[in-house]
């Protein structure tokens, strides 16, 4: 498609005459995009449960770990990623972006054809799909330059919400097709043995069945590869003084593109090595995991800046939103909806397998929890649930800001996120100290049901008021930084949920969020909500 010299969504005439196909055409193809992005970066979710039940010889541990390393590589691949639009165009970003997707499907779906495959192979097909977690910075970027500012908030709901879907559609898919040989007939690799019981989304498949889990990665191939052309073929650049100033060359971006991709690859390596055990091939300083966010956003955003020639000199340009503290007050609340989101999707899985898969009991008077539970819930049966609701929500989250206000939206889904949180933090303590800890799953569910709908609503109503709050400049680039930094909680829940359940109190880590979202009530009161606030409810 062309590039357009000429755009102004603003202006009615235009918007009806041409503007409005134009845009939709490029936020439908921007959608499955996106959604395949979240596939790849979160299938690790699922990949761990069925290597548990296939006997792959990690521990839940080293296998928390790579859920948390395509957690810190996408949210850090996101911080550049929110300057692509600016520099190389929309249209290159995203057919690039996407295309790249199909290295770490393809990667993983050969690793995982033998049990024997090392640990460090599953860690760097982890880091790849990190380029998945960080297409949404630019995704939303590129979309909120193509819809008036009226309807940004249903647009932006729309795409990071069907988007979003790519949890759900992962968490369906991904086991379905883990229960037929879909791709032996190109080569795809020989089936296993279920050694525990796994399942899908409808019902138990039991011990000692068949399953192709390399099908995981596979099964995206489907998709990307067709998307590639799509994009290519139906999306625009924007070339105004707005959007996209000076358009590259398409190899001239991509190389840009790569660069500074390249950049967050290699920060997020030094962050998870410096935190990382020597047995999951680390350093062994054991760095605090909070430290290592801080340092890996320092250090990325840093060495984009010095990035010599047209680049650096851009990025200096589109630095100027860490001068308006906004920037930062909005970061906080999107860490609170969309880093929940992220998060607990997740660990979400993984959780339910550990927590209700096996049974709780005292043995020579201490408390064990490694007797299987011939009771327990499927992880894969339920997990796809939650983010499901999370996701099909979050347009009406957009939807409800335009007409209510994002800040009042927000205030409501925060104060439910503490009451889910502390209810169910509480049967996640039951859970895990009962001999029969199903019998605390249905509330557990239910509660996290609450959650994730909460976080959904709450996703589209923060991206709605970043829309009023800043000039359309700096709309774009703000919602990919705090689109970045909102997606740590991929990497930081996982991470906190692998240290209590180990620690034997995973109760606790939901106690903490709870106490985080009740901080994030008085900051989105005090700038938002307040009359006298600079923008009361936006």
């Amino acid at each position: 498609m062309r590039d357009l010299k000429k755009w102004d969504p603003e202006n009615e005439q235009f918007w009806e005459k041409e503007g409005k196909r134009i845009a939709n055409r490029n936020l439908w193809i921007s959608i499955p995009s996106l959604l395949c992005g979240f596939a790849v970066w979160m299938y690790w979710s699922i990949i761990t449960v069925q290597m548990l039940n296939l006997g792959f010889s990690y521990t839940p541990a080293e296998l928390f770990t790579l859920t948390a390393i395509a957690g810190l590589t996408g949210a850090t691949l996101r911080i550049p990623a929110s300057f692509f639009v600016r520099i190389c165009g929309g249209k290159y970003t995203i057919f690039l972006t996407t295309s790249l997707l199909i290295i770490p499907a393809l990667g993983t779906g050969l690793a995982l054809q033998s049990v024997d495959t090392p640990l460090w192979v599953f860690q760097l097909m982890a880091l790849l799909s990190g380029i998945g977690g960080g297409n949404f910075a630019a995704s939303m970027s590129n979309i909120s330059f193509f819809f008036p500012r009226k309807q940004q908030g249903l647009a932006l709901g729309l795409n990071a919400g069907l988007g979003n879907f790519g949890v759900t559609s992962m968490q369906v898919l991904v086991p379905l097709f883990m229960t037929f040989g879909a791709f032996t007939w190109i080569g795809g690799g020989e089936s296993m043995i279920l050694q525990k019981a796994s399942g899908t989304l409808i019902g138990t498949i039991p011990a000692g069945s068949e399953t192709w889990i390399q099908n995981a990665g596979f099964v995206w191939l489907l998709l990307l590869v067709p998307l590639a052309f799509a994009t290519w073929f139906g999306m625009n650049n924007i070339n105004t003084p707005e959007v996209t100033p000076k358009q590259p060359h398409a190899l001239i971006a991509f190389a840009i593109i790569i660069g500074m991709l390249g950049v967050g690859f290699v920060t997020s390596a030094g962050g998870l090595w410096l935190m990382l055990p020597t047995e999951a091939n680390g350093s062994g300083f054991g760095v605090p995991k909070e430290l290592v966010i801080v340092a890996v956003l320092a250090v990325t955003v840093f060495v984009l800046k010095v990035i010599p020639g047209g680049v650096g000199e851009n990025l200096s340009q589109q630095y100027k939103i860490f001068d308006n503290k906004h920037t930062w007050v909005m970061s906080i609340l999107y860490v609170m909806t969309f880093g929940s989101f992220i998060g607990f999707a997740a660990a979400f899985p993984l959780s339910i397998k550990i927590i209700f898969g096996n049974s709780h009991i005292i043995v020579d008077g201490v408390m064990t929890h490694d007797t299987i539970n011939p009771n327990a819930p499927s992880a894969l049966t339920y997990a796809w649930i939650a983010p499901f609701i999370g996701a099909l929500i979050r347009p009406v989250g957009g939807w409800l800001a335009d007409k209510f206000g994002g800040a009042a939206v927000t205030h409501v889904c925060a104060i439910f996120m503490v009451i889910f949180a502390v209810g169910a933090g509480h049967y996640m303590k039951v859970a895990y100290h009962s001999p029969m800890p199903e019998e605390s799953f249905m509330p557990f569910f239910l509660l996290f049901l609450g959650l994730f709908a909460a976080s959904g609503i709450g996703n589209g109503s923060t991206f709605r008021s970043i829309a009023v709050i800043f000039p359309r400049e700096q709309a774009g680039p703000v919602l990919g930084w705090t689109s970045a930094v909102a997606a740590y909680g991929a990497f930081y829940i996982p991470q906190v949920f692998g240290e209590r359940i180990a620690a034997g109190e995973p109760g606790k880590a939901m106690v903490g969020f709870a106490l985080f979202y009740a901080v994030c009530i008085g900051i989105n009161w005090f700038y938002y909500l307040r009359k006298s606030g600079e923008f009361y409810n936006p």
